[in-house]
């Protein structure tokens, strides 16, 4: 029946008992008569419709309606039973009282528990009623007095037995409650209906403790069992409530709290492996130590893990007992658990633990609190094994030697002086402890696993001295760092200290032989270069795209020419190793610009490979394939520079040619890229090896120091320490910093909406690829997912693009090319130039076909080209020619397009790099233009839906670049649910 609401209505609530889940709630409008009273029209109220009655209700109405929602029977069972089901099917299978779920009635009933106790915690105040038998809500009126009642545990004790019952009283008033028809409506804590009253208590008993009496006056506790029924049940009741005794004493009794820390071993697993999954060695087992804080009370000792203002002990003399209450200070126990919790020492249940090494850094950390707080701190020995417990310290002192550091160290555990190579040997072999002279256990500091775990991995031993160790100078930054910390006192030249600004480096003149000018940032790297060299040291040059590491770099080796020529010294070669496509570029950048170099190039299949004529030259260039085929006849060769251009070539440090660069010779090492990183730090590892051989340590230890830290927990602080080591050795500027000469490059997103055919298309391979792909999941977990995911993603984008791209006989339209062809035709009768990228060669060859179809002329370059240079000179050269289409791997790298000023970008790729690279075709030195680039992104599809998730979730570090299969593995299952839906 409905109740209007422009008529007066009452909002109640009725309580019913359900044959499986007990005592829940229902709330109803009912309408209001003339007089003001309840009639029998009334409605049900749920959050579905509570708005339309919002003038009769206030915000806790609004709270306990949500409440009772989730109490009912349909709530219950879609929380927790996920299939379709009946309710009297899903009870009748649940509560079978044999065959039934007995953990599920148990999480249901604590689920109900607490919604429960919130419902009658918040109804205070409101009309609450018993609903009839026939449905009515307001059968019977149930009122809820302000105030809570107490009650009172009873134990009378004779020679046979202990009778035990409780007494309830509210307002003064003894409550008869036995033999009422009493009933407890929530257990936790207790809530009890007699006759017309409900009924909440004050110690917030338990409705356990008060069921047994509903239907009996006392409960008989046999002679026999008495004492167990004491301990267990009666202390309890005698620390949390009232108890009136008769028969044995309850004492009560006050002492100040005296705290003790006590500090035990716990017992080391034991070592599974000599190796850790790494290949490393494995880090021993150092175990815990177990601190647990405990309160002296006189002769009492409790823990704080049981926080009640009283602690009772049972005392038995002859066939007496004794209960003795103990009023603990439980504020003052409170404080002590916090002051140790802000200290790091988090007790949970009064008891924690920590690794030993952690352990004895906190009790270092804390004797002085310890003392003003008047802690006992105690020890426990196991089997004679005692701990030290003092001050430890390292002493490092560093001087700068003509081609090393020189490093003296002392090593102090209390009075004890220890060799620094014997610190340094356990701490690389992942020992904590040793035997000190009088016997005690040394651990190692946590701290100095870190603070000095690149220190003493870089570190080289001298001689069989003690302490003689020395370091390559290359580790620059790691000194400096443990100077600024504190950690170690460092003398190094003036010289060395201004490789950490590289503007502050010495300027070199610019050869008289560079036919060019050298803008002010490139002057800098060339004086950089110069710098790196006078110390023996490789570099890494990482500019941006288009900012010019080809005229440095040539720039440099015109001037090492020059020096050599005026100190009279012969010819020295250097070799410069490149992508294919490139060589090109240089070798014509070169005569451009050092036309006095002698250039040689070593490439083709009827090359002379007799090297002996490498010295003829000042340059060789060469390809990184070219290279892995000859690297036994290169190695013969001492170089004067090895410059790798596109050094993510070798970002792999296992690959074939990785391994066969680090095979050359040379006095010099110098690597070009503007993108260092591209898919993960061990790119960068793998680079800066090549450079300065074991300035970041073995690949194993990269890996744990580094790349496990940064990539997996994100910790910024290895990050930035990652980047303190390789910072005076890689020289980086973007284009925002230093090329502001450079046009306005102005970037625009177009969203573009499929055609009904083609969203067809889409949502039927979404539908299929989801349910492959989840079900690949559930079987074989997301890791082993990777190939169907990428399949179907794959598949996902080419539709968005446009359908004929999965499927030849598809004829209709694609919406994205109808946006893409309109703005081309409008470009290119404005004039304007216009580069297309994409990373499929299909969707270029749909491009094509449209141009052909209107006679437009263009240029053209993917994978299969074979005159790259020749297509470059069609767009740059003819202006007839107004469209270049380039595929993404065939024309990210070694293309200088200025004539462009639109960049189309037809699909997304996950790498951002790589599109800047594309952009930055045009965007460059010499481009005269204001840049326009448009990236064109199917609304609704997985290209927006991934984009946006890749803004949320990839960020590694700094300049760090995934590929588009790298972001694939790092999807988690929610991530792939997320993009398919």
């Amino acid at each position: 029946m409905k109740v209007a609401t422009n008529e007066p209505f009452q909002l109640i609530y009725s309580l019913f008992e359900h044959e499986y889940l007990g005592y829940l709630f229902e709330t109803y409008v009912v309408q209001l008569n003339e007089h003001g009273e309840l009639t029998f029209s009334h409605q049900n109220i749920s959050p579905k419709n509570a708005m339309e009655f919002k003038e009769g209700l206030d915000e806790v109405d609004f709270e306990l309606i949500n409440i009772i929602e989730e109490m009912q029977q349909e709530s219950i069972i879609k929380h927790f039973y996920k299939k379709k089901i009946k309710p009297i099917d899903f009870f009748l299978k649940m509560y079978d009282p044999e065959k039934g779920n007995k953990d599920l009635q148990y999480q249901i009933e604590v689920y109900l528990e607490r919604r429960r106790s919130m419902v009658l915690s918040r109804i205070q105040g409101r009309m609450l009623y018993e609903m009839g038998s026939d449905g009515e809500p307001a059968w019977k009126r149930i009122h809820i007095p302000e105030n809570k009642a107490t009650v009172l545990f009873h134990f009378r004790r004779n020679d046979q037995s202990t009778l035990y019952f409780p007494t309830i009283k509210h307002d003064g008033q003894k409550v008869e409650f036995q033999g009422k028809s009493s009933y407890i409506i929530c257990n936790d804590p207790a809530y009890m209906v007699v006759e017309d009253t409900l009924y909440c208590f004050e110690k917030e008993v338990d409705g356990k403790k008060l069921s047994p009496f509903l239907k009996k006056k006392f409960i008989i506790i046999p002679k026999k069992m008495e004492e167990t029924y004491y301990e267990k049940f009666v202390s309890q009741l005698v620390a949390s409530f009232d108890v009136y005794a008769k028969g044995f004493e309850i004492k009560t009794e006050h002492y100040p709290p005296e705290p003790i820390l006590k500090i035990s071993e716990l017992q080391a697993a034991r070592t599974a492996s000599l190796f850790d999954d790494n290949g490393g060695a494995a880090v021993e087992d150092e175990g815990k130590i177990l601190f647990e804080l405990k309160f002296n009370y006189g002769p009492y000792s409790f823990s704080p893990a049981n926080l009640s203002g009283t602690s009772v002990s049972l005392s038995k003399e002859g066939d007496q007992y004794t209960f003795i209450k103990i009023n603990r200070q439980q504020a003052r126990e409170k404080e002590y658990l916090s002051l140790l919790g802000t200290k790091g020492l988090l007790l949970k249940g009064a008891k924690t633990s920590l690794p030993k090494s952690v352990a004895f850094d906190w009790i270092n950390s804390n004797k002085e609190l310890l003392e003003q707080l008047e802690i006992s701190l105690t020890q426990t020995d196991r089997n004679g094994k005692r701990y030290f417990i003092g001050e430890s310290r390292i002493e490092l002192e560093v001087r700068e030697n003509i081609d090393w550091f020189d490093i003296d160290a002392n090593v102090w555990f209390g009075d004890f002086k220890i060799a620094f190579k014997e610190i340094r040997n356990l701490i690389i072999r992942k020992k904590r402890e040793f035997t000190l002279p009088n016997g005690e256990i040394a651990v190692i500091p946590e701290v100095w696993f870190t603070e000095y775990s690149e220190l003493f991995s870089f570190i080289e031993e001298h001689n069989d001295s003690a302490n003689d160790v020395r370091l390559q100078k290359h580790h620059l930054s790691l000194l400096q760092e443990l100077e600024s910390n504190n950690l170690a006192t460092v003398q190094i030249s003036n010289k060395l200290e201004k490789l950490r600004n590289f503007q502050e480096i010495e300027d070199f003149r610019v050869p008289a032989g560079f036919g060019g000018e050298l803008r002010p940032y490139q002057k800098a790297g060339f004086n950089w270069m110069h710098f790196l060299s006078s110390y023996n040291f490789g570099g890494c040059l990482a500019d941006d795209m288009g900012l010019g590491k080809t005229v440095q770099t040539l720039a440099m080796l015109q001037s090492q020419k020059e020096l050599l020529q005026e100190k009279g010294e012969e010819q020295r070669t250097s070799l410069l190793v490149m992508p294919t496509s490139l060589i090109y570029n240089w070798q014509m950048e070169a005569q451009r610009f050092t036309p006095k170099l002698k250039v040689h190039v070593y490439t083709g299949t009827n090359r002379d490979k007799n090297i002996s004529r490498f010295k003829n030259y000042d340059l060789i260039l060469t390809s990184y394939g070219i290279t892995r085929l000859d690297i036994d006849l290169f190695a013969e060769f001492r170089f004067h520079y090895v410059i790798l251009d596109e050094s993510q070539a070798i970002k792999n440090p296992g690959s074939n040619i990785a391994k066969a660069v680090r095979k050359l010779n040379s006095n010099h090492r110098l690597i070009l890229t503007g993108t260092p990183l591209e898919n993960s730090t061990l790119d960068l590892w793998s680079q800066m090896n090549f450079i300065n051989p074991g300035l970041l340590g073995n690949q194993t230890f990269f890996k744990k120091e580094f790349q496990l830290p940064i990539e997996k927990n994100g910790d910024e602080k290895q990050t930035q320490k990652l980047y303190s080591i390789i910072k005076p050795f890689i020289l980086r500027r973007h284009k925002s910093q230093v090329a502001t000469e450079l046009p306005e490059k102005v970037e625009n997103v177009h969203y573009c909406n499929m055609t009904t055919e083609q969203e067809e298309r889409y949502e039927e391979a979404k539908s299929y690829y989801r349910n492959k792909i989840m079900e690949s999941i559930e079987s074989n977990g997301v890791n082993k997912s990777h190939l169907i995911l990428l399949k179907g993603l794959t598949a996902l984008r080419q539709i968005a693009n446009h359908p004929r791209m999965v499927d030849q006989e598809y004829e209709a339209d694609s919406g994205k090319l109808n946006d893409v062809v309109h703005m081309l035709d409008t470009a290119i009768s404005k004039d304007h130039n216009i580069l297309i990228f994409s990373q499929f060669v299909k969707h270029l060859s749909i491009i094509r076909e449209h141009l052909d179809n209107e006679g437009i002329d263009y240029a053209y370059l993917d994978g299969s080209t074979k005159d790259r240079v020749g297509q470059v000179n069609k767009f740059q050269q003819n202006e007839k020619v107004r469209v270049f289409l380039i595929s993404l791997k065939a024309g990210g790298l070694g293309l200088n397009l200025t004539k462009a000023d639109y960049v189309f970008l037809l699909d997304p790729w996950w790498n951002p790099a790589i599109e800047q690279q594309a952009v930055d075709r045009a965007h460059r030195i010499g481009q005269e233009n204001k840049v326009f680039t448009y990236k064109f992104i199917t609304k609704n599809s997985v290209e927006e839906k991934i984009l946006k998730l890749q803004n949320n979730k990839m960020k590694l570090a700094q300049d760090l670049i995934t590929v588009e299969e790298s972001f694939v593995k790092k999807l988690s299952k929610e991530d792939i649910e997320s993009i398919l839906t």
